[in-house]
């Protein structure tokens, strides 16, 4: 009897552990939350990040605008709320990739682009409009921009994006970055008769939730 209670007392903590890591993974799943190091410092839209460690993870996705949030290594001071635009590659990697934009002399590098691995689209920061335009200039590049950054979500989701040219001028983003929607998007249009792979986690989770709660009352009454 006392090996028979030992080993559901095992099975119970081995699903509970299950049920906790599948609900990490999801999380981390949709809000792509990675811890970046920066050697030297480095500009987002707002402001420059001293050199140091920074998690980075997708507040809020509503289609071609993007909400992304940069906090301290340990996500305990939130530094910065900034918009982005998707950032199409034809080949995903397995590593997360930051893009920079290439700035003269020792001016820190401008963060472009941020692609979570796996990925075949990433987040392209939208930079204050003044800002952008003197970035355009200097990388000869178009440069997503908006009037005002940093803002509020609720701003953030209203905001016109524009593009500032080298040729300073401003256009509409569509005119030089393309912008497609990300292709998770459409997932619900493609006829699946199993669950795709990209599926959400959620309907799994519950299950082994409700089997944890189930045999964690099983399990009482069989030792009571």
């Amino acid at each position: 009897m006392k090996i028979a209670r030992t080993i559901l007392a095992m099975f119970a903590v081995s699903l509970l552990m299950v049920t906790l890591a599948a609900g990490a993974r999801a999380d981390t799943a949709f809000n792509k939350r990675t811890v970046v190091t920066f050697n030297q410092p480095v500009e987002i839209p707002g402001q420059v990040l001293p050199s140091g460690s920074y998690t980075i993870e997708l507040y809020e996705s509503f289609g071609n605008r993007h909400v992304v949030r940069i906090y301290n290594a340990d996500r305990t001071r939130l530094i910065a709320t900034v918009l982005a635009i998707p950032n199409l590659r034809l080949t995903p990697t397995g590593d997360n990739v930051m893009k920079f934009l290439e700035r003269p002399g020792n001016s820190p590098d401008a963060l472009k682009a941020w692609f979570y691995p796996g990925d075949n689209f990433g987040q392209e920061f939208v930079y204050p409009k003044a800002r952008a335009v003197q970035l355009a200039q200097i990388t000869h590049e178009a440069i997503p921009a908006v009037e005002t950054e940093p803002a509020t979500v609720e701003v953030l989701k209203s905001e016109t994006i524009v593009a500032e040219t080298p040729e300073q001028k401003e256009v509409a983003i569509a005119e030089v970055i393309p912008t497609p929607a990300p292709a998770t998007e459409n997932l619900s249009s493609a006829p699946a008769p199993a669950l795709p792979e990209s599926a959400s986690p959620v309907p799994l989770i519950a299950l082994l939730g409700a089997l944890s709660v189930t045999f964690a009352f099983a399990l009482k009454r069989f030792l009571s």
